[in-house]
């Protein structure tokens, strides 16, 4: 059972919601890596067919995503390949 200050909680920022989605550090990394693959998969139609608003919104949300992801991981393995030394040792 929910004590009264957690329901007051809840009840408020449910008041205060603008349709924004779940702030990026409130969710789990499974969350967080869901929400990114979801963005992922609809950045071209997002690009090519959402009005200006939804575009930019689509974009803002995807940076604070993507910000907090480095925040949590900020040892997680980079790829030398794709890194410019990487790349040049390739061309």
């Amino acid at each position: 059972m929910r004590d009264y200050d957690e329901v007051v909680e809840i009840v408020y920022a449910w008041q205060q919601d603008t349709g924004e989605g779940v702030p990026a550090r409130d969710l789990s990394d499974e969350d967080l890596y869901r929400e990114l693959a979801a963005l992922y998969r609809t950045r071209l139609d997002s690009l090519r067919h959402a009005s200006d608003q939804a575009l930019t919104r689509h974009t803002t949300r995807t940076v604070e995503l993507e910000t907090d992801y480095v925040r949590r991981f900020p040892d997680r393995e980079i790829n030398p390949d794709r890194l410019r030394s990487g790349a040049r040792t390739r061309s």
